[in-house]
């Protein structure tokens, strides 16, 4: 089969709307890419025009977008390029898809910490924040009991784990999931 494979690098501009369908999860968003370019005349980074995507997502790939992307955050999408048009309202529109195969954090632009999910347990890809976490208010190793650091992770920020100092600290989710540590 011949499919156009493509690789974007940009940002999510929407956040990530998941389903569950009688084939598996389905997990669709919007992609923003806008490409930057070195003006010499002005010297500065100027943004060319922004193109957007629907980036489209199945099965396991869909939970784990759902529980691992948010809106703004920079991303490297990998997939198989659509496009299809459509007739609205008399007049005739294009649509460029990507059916997803791999997506993960731009790390040029961040730092973000992997975790791998046992099959079977939907709820460890909930994102921290979500409403079905497991650090509510009944449990006593949530950000603030015990095992807890009283804050999005053990380091101060909202991801990673890793002191500057180069000794590892563990995160709140490490902490609260510990068997998410060594899964085959």
């Amino acid at each position: 089969m011949n499919d156009t494979l493509v690789t974007l690098v940009g940002n999510a501009a929407t956040g990530v709307e998941f389903r569950e369908t009688a084939t598996g999860g389905m997990a669709r968003f919007r992609f923003a890419v806008t490409p930057r370019r070195w003006d010499r005349e002005k010297q500065l980074w100027t943004d060319g025009h922004t193109s957007f995507y629907t980036v489209w997502a199945w099965r396991t790939l869909a939970l784990n977008l759902s529980g691992s992307v948010s809106v703004g955050e920079p991303l490297v999408v990998h997939g198989r390029l659509k496009v299809r048009e459509e007739e609205r309202e008399g007049q005739r529109r294009t649509f460029v898809d990507i059916e997803a195969v791999a997506v993960g954090h731009d790390l040029t632009r961040g730092t973000s910490a992997f975790r791998r999910v046992m099959r079977g347990e939907p709820a460890l890809t909930a994102r921290v924040g979500s409403a079905d976490r497991a650090d509510g208010p009944d449990d006593p190793d949530g950000p603030d009991g015990p095992g807890g650091a009283g804050g999005p992770d053990a380091s101060g920020g909202s991801r990673g784990g890793a002191e500057r100092s180069g000794s590892r600290k563990s995160t709140v989710r490490q902490k609260m999931a510990p068997e998410l540590v060594s899964a085959p």
